[in-house]
Formats: structure tokens, C-alpha cells, sequence
């Protein structure tokens, strides 16, 4: 139930700030569903959904949900390649799947996710939406790969210069940019009024006013937009194709909705977020979405920093806004259709430019360069490849990373009275050290009594295991005295049986 808190005061603040939230959840919810290669209408759906339905759920009080830009590069490639009818099935699947991972208690795990990763893949989104949305802005058809809309620049400038028409659209959108960039130097009065809004109402009424040529957005009506997947639709889900992108779309909702949520926390001083239960809620949201044929939905930090900056009490602020939405939609379609195409991409652009951590790439170059090349290496794979494949291999990179730094091993050669050589290794024997072991081990002269002491490593994998005993049985091939294996657990000094294998 809707817990409407009892003090007029804090009514009043809740109900200011999903004016608020409505107002910068517009003209992103427009400019995403477009970006996507979707109708608008599509995107306020989603948005209605996220208040109207997932604005109810526990998880975190004062997160916004609706349609991202971080997804908007997936849901273009997936409505690309397996067409919009598709997309109902694909979104109620993810939302199926964050249910199902939500009640298996797998949100606190999604925090675990490498932070290099993470800026990585919102890099990544970014360039992808810089670039393409670039072309948008001129009105100009995009190149279908990422890697084909970077080096069609030099080709789309040429055209911005020689085409009226392109100039005139293109100049559009820099000036939406150019308001969004500066709008946080006017009076604070002025910033009653979000920035994202502002430069939308003042590109469209350029647009209107001076008759310029431009695209603006097509609407056909909020209830003819939503499309429930068919049968066919549905059964289709069984294909890998299908399935890798559904699992791409849960994976980066999820994990994009509890960064978030992370995010949000940290903001104000009210109840914490139940991660678990915050994957359900964002499940659910997309079930329905799904079942709708919209976008999908997650938590978004735009939308919800701003529903805290503007004083919100309660989870009745992101409800009401998906009611603003919902009655703005159903009220005042024609508004919708005079917003130019232009404008929409620059929001975009902005927001591309926003997702790239320049403070964190100065900080990992400083201190974290290994860091840092995980973060280049996702954003320029998801830029050259897809979100799902960028993602998988900057995951791998953190991982073999990981492992790389925490299996160290000490080499450690004394020489006794008598002639014997005793090495001692200490610290994780892996595969990945066996190099620089087997180097060390290989030096020692072939016709003297050497021990091998394991007593201080605290890990030897089976690897390591089986290069260790084949080289102590060559080591001496005069037949001289063996080489002694000492420290293995659960056998005495001394002993030649293998070791057992830690973990």
C-alpha cells in the first residue's frame, strides 16, 4: 500500500518533487524510446510503468525507475536484428529472469561486479550514443555498426556542411546541447525548471516559430503503441540468439538498477535499499512492460537524484510522477509531435558525454593502470562489438586480472653444509606462476641433493601439482640421490608423495 506520510508538509514535498521528476522523465522517456528505434510512445509507457507499478514495490523508496539510455544501444541492436514484436517477448523474459534471481537472493552478488566494468560498459554506452546520435541530430541515416558510425564522421561532416537541410537540424541539436551545458550557470529561480525540459521546450519552440525543416517525433496514440508479444513471439524465446540478449538485457537492467540504488543511497539519510527485493520490484516492472510491448525499464539515476534533490519523503513522489506521465500521455498527445528529432539527440548527446567517467580515467591512470585498461577495453569492445560481448569480455579481463595479482609465490633458494640446496615456495602456486617457478627450479645444477619445500604455500592447483612432481623426477637423471618433496599436507618431512591439492 501507498504509505502517504501524515505531515502536509511532507505531502507537499512529495508531490513538488514528482512534478519535478516528471518533468526530467519526459523528454528522456521520448528521446530514449526514439534513440531505440521504437515509437515514443513506447518510452512512456515504460515510464509509466516504472512509477505507476514498480513506484509501489519495496526495494528502495526513492528510486525512479523507466527506460535508460545505458539500454537503448541493446534494444536497438535487438529490435535490428529479431524486429519490434520481438521486443514484448525479449523484455518479459529479462523481467522473468530478475524475479527469479531476486528471490534466489543474487542482488546483493550483483555489487560484487568489478567498478572498471561497470564504468567500462556505461563508457562504452556513451560513445555509442555520442556517435550515433550525432547522426540524428543531422537527420542523417546512421551506419548499423558502432565502429561503422565512428569512422563515418568525416563523412557526415562533410554532409552537415553541404546540405541546408542537415545544417539547419544539426544546429538544433548543438543548441539543446548548449542550453543543457549551461543551464546550471543561471539564476537558481531558473533552475526551478528542469534543465532537460527546458531545452527541449525552447529547441521545439524554435523549431515551431521559425518554420525550420526539421524531423520532429511521430506519435500514433498511447493505447494503438502497446503491443503484447504474440505466440510466435514467444516461442521464438528458445532460440541462442534470443536468449543471449535476453540475459544481456536482465544482466545490465539489474546491475545498472543496484549501482543505482547504491547511488541513491548515498544521497540521503532515510531507510536503505533491500537489494534483493529492489531486483524483484525492477522484474516485475519489466514483466509488465513485456506484457505491454514496451521498452525496458530500470532504476535510473538522472530521474531519482532528482527526485531527492527536490525533497521527497516517500514513494509517493515516483508514483504520482508515473500519473503525471500517464495523464500527460492520454491528454496531450499532439505536444509530443512537434518535438524535433534534433533536439531529442542532443539530450542524448549530453547524456552520452555525461556516462564517461573522465574523473575516474585521470584517477586509474594515476594509481590503477590494469584497472584502467579493463575500463578502455570494455567500452572500445562494446563500441566495436555489442553490449553483451563488451561486457562478457571486460567481466573475463577482471576476473584474469583478479586471479593474476592474488597468485603470488615466493622463490626462495639456500644453500646448506654438505651441498644440499633447499627451495622453499610460499605464497598461491597456480598455473599462472609456473613459469617463473619451473625457471627457478630448472637453474638448479643436476648433481646435487635438492629438497622442495611446500610448507608455506597456502594453495598449489593441480597444475602446478603435476609440473612440480615431473620435474623432480628429471631433475636428477644420473640417478644420483632424488629430489626430497617435503611440506605436502598430511605427510611427514621427508616424504615423496604427491601433494595434496589446497581447495
Amino acid at each position: 500500500m501507498l504509505a502517504v506520510p501524515k505531515d502536509p508538509a511532507a505531502v507537499r514535498q512529495d508531490v513538488l518533487a514528482s512534478l519535478v521528476v516528471f518533468l526530467v522523465a519526459l523528454p528522456l522517456c521520448v528521446g530514449v524510446a526514439v534513440a531505440s528505434g521504437v515509437p515514443a510512445e513506447l518510452g512512456l509507457i515504460t515510464g509509466i510503468v516504472g512509477g505507476l507499478v514498480v513506484g509501489f514495490l519495496p526495494g528502495s523508496a526513492l528510486q525512479v525507475s523507466g527506460p535508460a539510455a545505458g539500454l537503448t544501444v541493446l534494444v536497438f541492436e535487438a529490435v535490428r536484428e529479431f524486429g519490434l514484436g520481438m521486443l514484448g517477448a525479449i523484455v518479459l523474459a529479462s523481467g522473468v529472469l530478475q524475479i527469479g534471481l531476486g528471490l534466489l537472493r543474487f542482488g546483493r552478488w550483483f555489487r560484487a561486479i568489478s567498478v572498471a566494468v561497470v564504468h567500462g560498459m556505461l563508457a562504452g554506452i556513451g560513445l555509442v550514443l555520442i556517435f550515433g546520435q550525432l547522426y540524428t541530430m543531422a537527420g542523417v541515416k546512421q551506419p548499423g555498426s558502432g565502429l561503422g558510425k565512428v569512422f563515418g564522421t568525416p563523412q557526415l561532416l562533410g554532409e552537415i556542411a553541404t546540405s541546408s537541410t542537415a545544417l539547419t537540424s544539426f544546429a538544433v541539436g548543438l543548441g539543446t546541447i548548449a542550453v543543457l551545458v549551461g543551464w546550471k550557470r543561471l539564476p537558481a529561480r531558473v533552475q526551478l525548471v528542469p534543465a532537460p525540459l527546458a531545452a527541449v521546450a525552447l529547441a521545439t519552440a524554435v523549431t515551431v516559430i521559425g518554420g525550420l525543416d526539421v524531423a520532429s517525433v511521430q506519435v500514433q496514440g498511447l493505447v494503438e503503441a502497446i503491443r503484447p508479444p504474440a505466440v510466435d513471439d514467444l516461442a521464438s524465446l528458445g532460440s541462442v540468439a534470443v536468449l543471449g540478449t535476453v540475459l544481456g538485457f536482465a544482466l545490465i537492467a539489474s546491475a545498472e538498477s543496484l549501482f543505482s540504488a547504491a547511488a541513491v543511497d548515498r544521497m540521503h539519510d532515510g531507510p536503505r535499499t533491500h537489494y534483493d527485493k529492489e531486483l524483484v520490484a525492477q522484474g516485475i516492472g519489466n514483466t509488465v512492460c513485456g506484457v505491454l510491448g514496451a521498452l525496458p525499464m530500470t532504476a535510473v539515476i538522472v530521474r531519482s537524484s532528482a527526485n531527492v534533490q527536490a525533497g521527497a519523503r516517500t514513494k509517493a513522489s515516483r508514483i504520482l510522477h508515473g500519473l503525471w506521465l500517464l495523464m500527460f500521455t492520454a491528454l496531450l498527445p499532439a505536444a509530443i509531435g512537434i518535438i524535433p528529432l534534433a533536439a531529442l539527440a542532443g539530450v542524448l548527446v549530453h547524456a552520452g558525454c555525461k556516462l564517461i567517467p573522465v574523473k575516474e580515467l585521470v584517477s586509474l591512470w594515476r594509481g590503477h593502470r590494469g584497472e584502467l585498461a579493463i575500463l578502455v577495453t570494455t567500452a572500445v569492445a562494446i563500441l566495436a562489438t555489442s553490449m553483451f560481448e563488451g561486457v562478457v569480455l571486460g567481466l573475463a579481463l577482471a576476473v584474469a586480472k583478479s586471479a593474476w595479482e592474488t597468485s603470488h609465490v615466493h622463490v626462495e633458494t639456500r644453500e646448506l653444509t654438505g651441498g644440499r640446496i633447499v627451495v622453499a615456495l610460499s605464497g598461491n602456486a597456480t598455473f599462472l606462476r609456473l613459469p617463473r617457478i619451473l625457471q627457478a627450479l630448472e637453474e638448479l645444477p643436476g648433481d646435487r641433493p635438492v629438497e622442495l619445500d611446500l610448507s608455506d604455500v597456502r594453495h598449489l592447483d593441480h597444475a602446478c601439482r603435476a609440473a612440480l612432481e615431473n620435474w623432480a623426477a628429471r631433475h636428477n637423471p644420473d640417478g644420483s640421490e632424488p629430489v626430497r618433496l617435503t611440506g605436502y599436507p598430511g605427510s611427514g618431512d621427508g616424504a615423496t608423495a604427491p601433494a595434496r591439492v589446497a581447495g
